[in-house]
C-alpha cells in the first residue's frame, strides 16, 4: 500500500480509520438484514490495526457490547445514548466492519471518501430480498471466495 493511501482517514460516529477498507460490498445475509431491518447493508471491512474508537475509554461507558449466537466469535458494538449499531469485531478474522452510512457526510450529505469505500459487489447475494441490477459482481458468498451468480445467471 502507498503511503497516500495509508494517509486516508474516514471518521464515523464514534470511531476514525486510516487507511483503505480490504472489503466493500453490499451485504444480503439474513444477519445484516434482520441487525439492520433492511434488504442489505453497504458494509466496509478494515484491519484491526487501522481502526481507533475516537470517544475516551473506557468504551463502556458508551458502548454496548454484544454478540448473536449465529456467530459468538463477532463482537458487535451499539450506541448506548441513540442504539445505533457502530461497528463489529471479528475475533477470528481480525479485522473491524462497519456499516457506510454511518460514515462523516459532506455539507450536500454525501458520503465523504465515497470514491473509497463504495460497494465493489453484492455477497450473500443468494439470500436477497430483492434483486439489484447495478452492474456489480454478486457473490454467494465472500467476493472472490465463493461462488459467482451473476455470470450463472446471464446464461
Amino acid at each position: 500500500m502507498s503511503t497516500a493511501e495509508n494517509e486516508i482517514v474516514l471518521k464515523g460516529s464514534c470511531y476514525c480509520v486510516k487507511g483503505k477498507p480490504i472489503l466493500s460490498a453490499f451485504c444480503h445475509c439474513t444477519l445484516c438484514q434482520r441487525l439492520a431491518g433492511a434488504p442489505c447493508v453497504a458494509t466496509v471491512h478494515f484491519p484491526a490495526d487501522v481502526f481507533t474508537w475516537t470517544h475516551p475509554q473506557p468504551h463502556e461507558a458508551t458502548l454496548d457490547m454484544y454478540s448473536v449466537a449465529d456467530k459468538p466469535w463477532k463482537n458487535r458494538f451499539r450506541c448506548k445514548s441513540c442504539g445505533a449499531c457502530v461497528a463489529s469485531y471479528s475475533t477470528t478474522k481480525l479485522k473491524y466492519s462497519i456499516w457506510a452510512g454511518q460514515l462523516e457526510r459532506d455539507e450536500h450529505g454525501r458520503t465523504k471518501n465515497w470514491d473509497i469505500v463504495k460497494p465493489t459487489a453484492h455477497m450473500f447475494y443468494d439470500t436477497r430480498m430483492l434483486d439489484v441490477n447495478d452492474g456489480l459482481p454478486k457473490w454467494e458468498g465472500y467476493e472472490g471466495q465463493s461462488k459467482r451468480l451473476d455470470s450463472v445467471e446471464s446464461k
